[in-house]
């Protein structure tokens, strides 16, 4: 089958996250016709986790190529790039403040950031509910995707955005993601202003990291007065399971935590005791570095999909700049297959770059220094 011009092909999207939602408002902005695919049943149907920094030299530029840049910075808090290291006692050895102009990473709560991006796009473009299952047809297309409710769509193009676990990427790719050794803890504090006033003091208007050595934490101010502390700790992903352990059980998680932190002062340790609910477990992964695959002319990968990384500042930042980088090349390629060929020919490249310079980097997440 030749490749189509991507003016007259079916491109799918799977998964309306930032990158994915990016490409599809890209692309809509140059009048290619996309559709997305999403499993969550709508778009309040979780949590979306907590505040990303946007980088001038990469999120930022992919806004400015879906034309909401302006709208990024009336939503973005530039005092969030505030950063503060704390000692065990909880007292501010550190502390790093933007200067007032300073618009090079500033912060925007994931909500905001994706209701942003989901308003910019024409009605009925992200179908919710569909959980892919997998993807068949031949290499040079169609393609067809198969979901979980029975349905089944062909598409020219496939483009995975849909993360860690991507259903997508086992059509280019064997590669899985790999526990890195560290896990964070979530907790979550709300209305810190009047609830947990210490802790904004020590936190801030942006983050606050401190280390042992051995464990560590980093508490970040959201927008609404909350503040979300990011436990960090070694061992393996099934840790809770090992202790016997599921994060329905609050008490027993938090015994845990308090006896791993026990040489930290009572001010440090109402992190653990004084938050707002449950806790999240969230084991961090990473793909292989380098992580590549062989050119196929209807499948393209994009931001964790293409390229998981321990959370270190450049995951979102680069998944928009991919979408972008991707969307373009559609929209100036003769077809898709050369499209995907010069996106990947940059994408690649840097994403290895990238991925090999921040290898075993969470570990340092846990230094006192």
């Amino acid at each position: 089958m030749n490749s189509p011009a991507p003016s007259q092909a079916r491109i799918t999207i799977i998964g309306a996250g930032p990158g994915g939602l990016t490409c599809a408002r890209i692309l809509q902005q140059h009048g290619v016709a996309v559709t997305v695919y999403d499993r969550e049943p709508g778009p309040e149907a979780r949590n979306q986790g907590g505040s990303l920094d946007l980088h001038a030299d990469n999120g930022q530029l992919a806004l400015r190529e879906a034309g909401l840049l302006e709208e990024f910075f009336e939503l973005a808090r530039p005092e969030g790039q505030e950063m503060r290291k704390l000692s065990l006692d909880g007292e501010v050895t550190f502390r790093q403040l933007p200067e007032a102009d300073d618009l090079f990473k500033p912060e925007i709560d994931r909500s905001q950031l994706r209701t942003l991006l989901l308003d910019s796009l024409r009605p009925g473009t992200v179908r919710w509910g569909h959980r892919l299952e997998r993807i068949s047809g031949p290499d040079d297309g169609p393609r067809r995707l198969h979901f979980t409710d029975g349905a089944i769509v062909e598409a020219d193009l496939v483009i995975g955005a849909d993360g860690a676990h991507s259903r997508v990427r086992p059509a280019v790719s064997a590669a899985v993601p790999g526990h890195t050794g560290i896990s964070f803890v979530e907790a979550w504090f709300s209305d810190v202003g009047n609830r947990h006033p210490e802790l904004s003091e020590m936190v801030g208007q942006g983050g606050a990291i401190a280390g042992d050595g051995e464990r560590g934490v980093f508490a970040q101010r959201n927008s609404g007065d909350h503040i979300r502390v990011y436990l960090i700790r070694q061992g393996p992903a099934d840790w809770l399971a090992a202790n016997g352990l599921t994060t329905a059980d609050t008490e027993g998680v938090r015994a845990l935590l308090l006896d791993e932190y026990a040489a930290w002062s009572p001010r440090m340790r109402k992190m653990i005791t004084d938050n707002d609910g449950a806790y999240i477990d969230r084991p961090i992964l990473a793909l292989p570095v380098p992580h590549t695959w062989d050119h196929n002319p209807t499948v393209a990968l994009l931001g964790d999909a293409a390229h998981l990384m321990p959370p270190l500042g450049v995951g979102v930042n680069l998944a928009m700049l991919d979408a972008s980088e991707l969307a373009l090349a559609l929209v100036n390629a003769a077809t898709v297959d050369d499209a995907v060929r010069v996106y990947e020919k940059t994408m690649l490249p840097r994403s290895i770059e990238t991925a090999t310079a921040l290898e075993g980097a969470a570990a340092g997440l846990l230094e006192a220094d």
